[in-house]
């Protein structure tokens, strides 16, 4: 089939007439003023391919027999390619449009043009950003009649800006709508809550009555799509509106996955861990199934698979129903300060919260007093006494911390009698409810905390900004900083192999290392040690570095490069420890003369903090053992259900939830729900923006702020490790792959302790989110690297090679010179830009 007229389009025939023309054929179906037209389809278009080129006689005579009985004279042709306006990517001009194309020769001219349009340079790199293999992409063409145009624009159904899904977004600018598509003139721009009046006075090229059958249109379309959408849209010279195209959205963040009444308001939990990618459906099960267990803990009911009502997938990453704490009189009040340890951008989208009449505050606390009561009856005394035993005794507290952590790793230690599917998954939940140990592992924590905090407030007006802060540089008993230290040893030992493990690709290494073929340097027992790390670790879904070595050889590779010994990582931490020891002495000592007692007080409770504060990733690296005993078991389960041809392969898996495996162990195919999951979640993976703050009906409150005064070449962000460091950037996105050179700034997006390797060679941290209580800005103070976090967009603003400076006192990071194009240019393909 060449030639198909719109209204006869099987809207099921995507890969025949491609994404444009199927959501024209699906207007027009539903009724919906579409101008009358025809599709070339990509059969057509292959027809065409296979004779070089040329459009064979037959195939032009078609097109022309059905130009000829659209009436001939002025049509639109558009492309319309199998992979263009569909849910997950809209290829918004990224191919061609041709307008007032007028004659049989100019026809078929323009078509052509449309198929050229396929394999430029830009439609390329679409394909490539959204993982769209080239060989499967077709093209068809739609012809349309030309509307006679008054005023032309576009229509979103929901603002493509903020989020929100109740507005209606239109712009609009007189005669053709391609000056609103290219961006060269300043439309009129509307947003609608509601369809307006139609004796209201409005300002632009739409009139009031124009505006609401325009929003009316987008409902109907909507509900008929069952997706917000973003439509073309056209007014001929006698007021009738034509729809001329309509797809997706496909830039919308999704959702909150609740049917809990609006409107909310839900705080990223994601961001704080410094995870931004999603979580694999099990992933997020897994940790439903821990918040299922912290409330059974203290004594709440709630689902035992689904876990608290309040935890919230939005997009594969987790959020926390805050709008019980934002309504609260109780601790809405000074809410907005609290929420300054997540960041200026966080606090000040909280604060647009508070703002918000649908916020109004409530009396009484955002939980149940009984509740609360339980928890502290049964809680409080054991919290307490261990509180302030480790403040007695930090060395004992320490000792106990890891007597508990190893009882914690005894209990999700998976049993050898796991010897079918069904056990296996009821140890996946139970292991994954298992939260009490790591509760007591926690309450040394809380005093070492206090004492962080507490002597900046003791030593106000005596010690200078950061300077408390450098006590906590090189700070003992943590686990991450023992592990990077550990690969830096393995890697000093390694120095034989420097050339084979600095020019080798890190995942030719791995792939060597798995099958045998690699020069033992030592990484069997490091691996024994610290293979339960990952990058995302907290994801069940995600291969351990135990299962995959790639970011370790990446992280020698870079230690290996080091030509500095001043700079090797163990002089640099031993220098860390150093100036913290000498800094709390000298604290001391000028506080001594003014202020006796509390210079007594600040050096105790600063030595407390020493001693206590590095168990802080203690709890979560004996967690990691369990999850890796959970993902081990899901894998053997996805074994045997790959074996029956359940599944295509094991990790498959890691994209249902609980309850779906026990369905599949019982007999259900669901291998399609499997790749439509992995779909969304590869889609999500490449999503550059998350927010931190989102309301129920998808609005973003960060999107509502003015932008922040920077001076110029400066950035503002949160300080995060004191310090200050002058050096080249490099961004890096992904540290699979990936190195830091000695003394480059990383900039990333966020990180958690499986980027920490990377921290023993850079010299300063910039990141997009997280909080300067979470792992990766703990792990650099503790580096004594100079940390920012809290930069908007800090991996696209900042390129690999340029001189920046961050402060990591204040929270400034300023751009100096162009970038250096020798840097850039070797920066790691994958992973950095």
């Amino acid at each position: 089939m060449n030639v198909v007229e719109l209204d006869q389009l099987d809207t099921a025939r995507v890969d025949l007439v491609g994404g444009k023309a199927a959501g024209l054929g699906a207007l027009i179906a539903a009724g919906e003023p579409v101008p009358p037209g025809f599709c070339v389809t990509t059969e057509a278009h292959q027809r065409v391919r296979d004779t070089s080129g040329a459009i064979p006689e037959a195939l032009r005579d078609e097109i022309i027999g059905a130009y000829r009985r659209l009436g001939g004279g002025a049509v639109a042709v558009r492309s319309s390619a199998t992979a263009e306006d569909l849910p997950q990517a809209s290829f918004a001009g990224q191919q061609e449009t041709l307008l007032n194309v007028n004659g049989e020769d100019a026809l078929v001219e323009a078509i052509h043009q449309c198929w050229d349009s396929l394999w430029t340079e830009r439609a390329m790199r679409y394909r490539e950003h959204n993982d769209i293999d080239h060989a499967t992409v077709r093209m068809a063409v739609v012809v349309q009649r030309m509307v006679d145009a008054e005023v032309a624009g576009v229509l979103f159904t929901a603002n493509p800006v903020t989020g929100s899904r109740p507005q209606t977004v239109v712009d609009a600018a007189p005669g053709l709508g391609t000056a609103v598509v290219d961006g060269t003139v300043n439309p009129d721009h509307y947003v609608l809550d509601a369809a307006p009046e139609p004796d209201t006075v409005r300002e632009g090229c739409l009139t009031a009555t124009q505006l609401a059958e325009l929003y009316h249109a987008g409902q109907r379309i909507q509900r008929h799509f069952g997706v917000p959408q973003d439509a073309e849209w056209a007014i001929d010279t006698s007021g009738r509106l034509w729809l001329v195209q309509s797809r997706a959205i496909t830039t919308l963040f999704p959702l909150p996955d609740t049917d809990r009444p609006g409107p909310r308001v839900y705080l990223s939990a994601s961001a704080v861990q410094g995870v931004l990618h999603p979580l694999t459906p099990m992933g997020m099960a897994v940790m439903k199934l821990a918040g299922a267990g912290m409330c059974r803990a203290v004594g709440i009911r709630v689902d035992p698979i689904d876990g608290p009502p309040g935890f919230v997938d939005v997009g594969g990453r987790m959020f926390i129903d805050f709008t019980s704490v934002v309504r609260s009189k109780l601790t809405r009040r000074n809410l907005r300060g609290r929420m300054e340890i997540y960041g200026p951008r966080v606090a000040a989208a909280v604060g647009r919260v508070l703002a918000d009449p649908r916020f109004s505050p409530r009396p009484g606390p955002p939980f149940r007093v009984s509740t609360a009561a339980r928890g502290a009856l049964r809680f409080g005394p054991p919290a307490t006494a261990a509180v302030l035993r480790a403040l007695a005794r930090p060395e004992a507290a320490r000792a106990r911390t890891h007597r508990v952590g190893a009882e914690f790793e005894r209990a999700m230690t998976a049993p050898a009698t796991l010897t079918t599917m069904e056990r296996r998954l009821r140890f996946v939940e139970e292991a994954s409810r298992t939260v009490t140990p790591l509760l007591r592992m926690v309450w040394p924590l809380w005093p070492a905390m206090i004492a962080s905090y507490l002597p900046v407030w003791l030593l106000d007006g005596i010690a200078e900004e950061g300077e408390v802060e450098t006590v906590l540089r090189g700070m003992p008993h943590n686990p991450t900083t023992e592990m990077d230290l550990a690969l830096w040893r393995l890697a000093s030992e390694a120095g034989e192999h420097r050339e084979l493990l600095t020019t080798t690709p890190p995942a030719e290494l791995a792939a060597r290392y798995g099958d045998g073929t690699l020069p033992d340097i030592g990484l069997e027992e490091f691996l024994a040690q610290y293979g339960r790390r990952a990058v995302a670790e907290i994801d069940v879904g995600v291969p351990r570095w135990a299962e995959d070595p790639t970011p370790v050889f990446a992280a020698i590779a870079g230690y290996l490069r080091l030509t500095d010994p001043e700079q090797a990582p163990d002089r640099r931490f031993a220098r860390a420890v150093s100036e913290a020891e000498a800094k709390l002495a000298e604290l001391v000592r000028r506080a001594r003369p003014s202020r006796p007692l509390r210079a007594r007080a600040a050096g105790w409770l600063m030595g407390r903090a020493r001693a206590l504060a590095g168990l802080r990733e203690l709890p979560k690296f004996c967690w990691l053992h369990g999850l890796g005993q959970i993902r081990a078991q899901l894998l053997l389960v996805g074994e045997e259900l790959t074996g029956k041809g359940l599944l295509d392969r094991p990790d498959d898996i890691m994209f249902l939830n609980v309850r779906e495996a026990y369905t599949a162990v019982a007999g259900t195919d669901l291998r399609d729900r499997v790749a439509e999951r992995r779909a969304t979640h590869d889609r999500e993976t490449r999503r550059s923006a998350v927010p931190n703050v989102v309301l129920s009906d998808g609005t973003d409150p960060e999107t509502l702020l003015a932008p922040e005064p920077d001076g110029e070449g400066t950035l503002t962000g949160m300080a995060a490790a004191p310090g200050t460091v002058t050096g080249t950037a490099r961004v890096v996105l992904d540290p699979a792959g990936a190195s830091v050179r000695p003394g480059e700034i990383l900039v990333a997006p966020s990180t958690d302790p499986g980027w920490t390797p990377l921290f023993m060679t850079a010299g300063g941290l910039v990141t997009e989110t997280g909080s300067p209580v979470s792992h990766g800005p703990t792990v650099a103070r503790e580096y004594g690297i100079p940390a920012v976090i809290g930069i908007d967009a800090a991996t696209r603003v900042i390129r690999t090679g340029q001189r920046i400076t961050v402060n990591g006192s204040t929270g400034a990071v300023e751009r100096h010179s162009p970038i250096d194009r020798a840097a850039n240019e070797s920066a790691d393909d994958v992973s950095s830009r």
